[in-house]
């Protein structure tokens, strides 16, 4: 038999021996299995809900009665985010950003109902998901497993009986390595299955999904070299334990904590209120129609009078209250616009930041692979930001428009009893409006945000087993 086959075997054989290894693997396989039924559970249960909860304000807005159309402005409607189909491994930001908005006129509004804020405490702490134990629970458990994998063999003088029984120092480690690498691939396989189990969900795409399992099997493999190297390079198991414990505490625990913190410190960013205030001065500043004396607004009245050749508004074709109202909303939403992108670039540098900190720890390149991949992170919900403010304003000019051409002036003001009928226009309209359609990206986008994480994981991946490859060299050696 192939010695490091053999090596291996033997390993195996003592782990398999070890109960306390045994049945924290067992668990380990347990906790995953739940984590991809509880998140698959959990998801699906969202997702009948946003889909309930659209129908229904789909309904409640097309069943609305003959009304005024600036009525229907403010009325507004709500529209949700359909959930990505790998949100169940991966759910990302979505539980902290919210998956519903109120679409208003002369406002835009924010992402509300995030899990996290309508549910128990214990969400807080952490969603038990595919994903999650991955990345902080497996590497943890091949720690306890494999941190005396060669450090044992050198503590209790058996390496080199088996240098001299004719084993190489690289059949000793590619031996360790193996069995090590086996667990951690038996360990990973219920999760890749809860993930290929999605691919018959709509929308399920498999390029994202093969660079999520290319990923994740890395970041494995990353800390199986990483065990083996630092097992390698110590004396004694109890070090090799202590210094791996103290390494996974930084790299997956610390860092990814002190990453966002970092990036908010060097890139502030305007809280809600702070914007609020800013874009109500600022509007103060634009200008008001509703006063006739306004600068802004009276160039854009004589404006429009010079257009239709005429010197009153009693004397356009269409309603100069309904153009007052296209106009305004315009204007705001030029305004809404610039702060939302000044906001999606400070979160932008900020990602930037905390992306560069993933060069030191892995982890955030991992968690960063994953949202990309499964379409959960900050850039697939700016897009359903950016989808849903061009929705928004298009359904507030359409019945902007409406009222320009649905309602005369005369009637628009108008005070005698009668005038509020006039003013009403027949509810088929609502019907008529578009719903929302939120359009997910493509495969081939998703995994090529993913890209940059996977790169940073295979980097540290093949430094790790570059640094193996030169403790191996030394391996036996006096110290």
């Amino acid at each position: 038999m192939n010695v490091v086959r053999l090596i291996a075997r033997d390993e195996l054989r003592l782990m398999a021996r070890n109960r306390v290894a045994v049945i924290a693997s067992v668990l380990m396989v347990l906790l995953t299995l739940v984590a991809v039924a509880s998140s698959w559970a959990h998801q699906r249960g969202i997702a009948d809900l946003r889909e309930r909860h659209q129908h229904a304000a789909e309904e409640a807005f097309d069943g609305q009665p003959d009304r005024h159309p600036h009525r229907m402005v403010h009325y507004g409607t709500f529209i949700f985010r359909p959930l990505s189909a790998l949100a169940a491994f991966d759910p990302g930001v979505d539980t902290f950003t919210g998956n519903s908005m109120f679409l208003e006129g002369h406002r835009q509004n924010t992402a509300n109902f995030g899990d996290v804020n309508q549910s128990s405490l214990l969400v807080r702490f952490g969603q038990l998901t595919p994903a999650f134990v991955l990345q902080a629970v497996a590497p943890l458990l091949l720690i306890f497993l494999g941190y005396g994998a060669v450090a044992r063999e050198t503590e209790r003088g058996t390496l080199r009986v088996l240098m001299m029984q004719g084993a190489s120092r690289t059949q000793i480690v590619g031996g360790k390595l193996l069995a090590l690498g086996t667990v951690a691939l038996l360990l990973a396989l219920p999760a890749i299955v809860g993930l290929v189990a999605l691919a018959g969900q709509p929308g399920a795409s498999a390029l994202p999904m093969a660079v999520i399992v290319f990923g994740y099997t890395a970041w494995l493999l990353l800390w199986v070299l990483a065990i083996v190297l630092v097992s390698t390079l110590v004396r004694r198991s109890r070090d090799a334990l202590l210094a791996l414990i103290a390494i996974w505490a930084v790299m997956v625990v610390l860092l990814p904590r002190v990453a966002p913190s970092l990036a908010e410190a060097a890139v502030p960013l305007r809280n809600r209120l702070q914007t609020d205030v800013a874009i109500a001065r600022d509007l103060r500043k634009l200008g008001d129609a509703h006063n006739p004396e306004d600068p802004t607004f009276a160039r854009f009245k004589a404006s429009v009078l010079e257009r239709y050749g005429v010197t009153r508004v009693e004397d356009l074709p269409v309603n100069y209250k309904g153009l007052l109202a296209v106009e305004g909303e315009r204007i705001t939403s030029n305004l809404f616009n610039r702060y939302g992108s000044e906001s999606y670039d400070a979160q932008g540098r900020q990602n930037a930041i905390a992306g560069a900190i993933g060069m030191i720890s892995p982890a955030i390149a991992l968690r960063s692979l994953s949202m990309a991949a499964a379409g959960t992170d900050f850039a697939a919900h700016r897009g359903f930001l950016e989808q849903a403010e061009a929705y928004r304003y298009s359904l507030v000019q359409r019945l902007n428009q409406l009222e320009a051409d649905g309602v005369s002036y005369a009637d628009d003001t108008a005070k005698d009893s009668g005038a509020d009928r006039r003013k009403r226009v027949s509810a088929d309209h609502w019907e008529a409006m578009p719903d929302f359609t939120y359009k997910a990206p493509t495969g081939a986008t998703l995994a090529g945000r993913a890209l940059p994480g996977l790169a940073i994981v295979l980097g540290w991946l093949a430094a790790a087993a570059a640094l193996l490859a030169l403790a191996t060299r030394r391996l036996g050696e006096r110290r």
